[in-house]
């Protein structure tokens, strides 16, 4: 996996720590290995923040720093991620969600209105939310699984592409010196 360009894009913790509404957090914020970039903690964080994201609840930043520092992941990838859930994604997200429950437990899954509105979905909330935690809580197993699945396998195949390029180079400098 390309870790400098991660590198570029995260925050650094020195300037969260400065933050005068994280200071709290600072003992939380400066462990070193919430920062590290490795296989194993971007993994963890793909696994973490997409499984935050998918679950339509409140506060799943704060969930996923939890699950983040709980499962040594990387801190800011993890609670990035969450933000595939944003104001634009989650209604269609978590109606997908909805299918996917009412398909899992059987049920017949309402259409999704021409007009939605917070009437609308206070009044069918209590119907479909059992759809609703199902097929969220599969989806973000599922997508949470194949997205650390998925970087485990990529930052793998970097690595060994990375030895072979070495061992390659390698190999033409002493074939040029004989």
């Amino acid at each position: 996996m390309p870790r400098r360009l991660l590198q570029r894009y995260l925050p650094h913790p020195e300037t969260l720590r400065r933050q005068r509404s994280l200071r709290f957090l600072s003992h939380l914020i400066g462990n070193p290995s919430l920062w590290m970039l490795s296989r194993r903690s971007v993994a963890n964080a793909f696994f973490v923040g997409l499984s935050c994201a998918l679950l339509p609840i409140p506060f799943q930043m704060a969930l996923a720093a939890l699950g983040a520092w709980a499962l040594r992941a990387n801190l800011p990838l993890s609670v990035s991620l969450v933000w595939i859930t944003n104001p634009l994604t989650m209604p269609l997200i978590f109606y997908g969600n909805y299918r996917l429950g009412a398909w899992l437990l059987e049920l017949p899954a309402r259409d999704a209105p021409t007009n939605l509105s917070t009437e609308w979905v206070t009044e069918q909330l209590l119907d479909a939310l059992p759809a609703l935690a199902t097929g969220s809580l599969v989806a973000a197993i599922l997508a949470g699984g194949l997205g650390s699945l998925t970087i485990r396998l990529a930052w793998r195949w970097q690595v060994s592409r990375s030895w072979r390029r070495r061992a390659r180079r390698r190999r033409d400098r002493l074939s040029d010196r004989a």
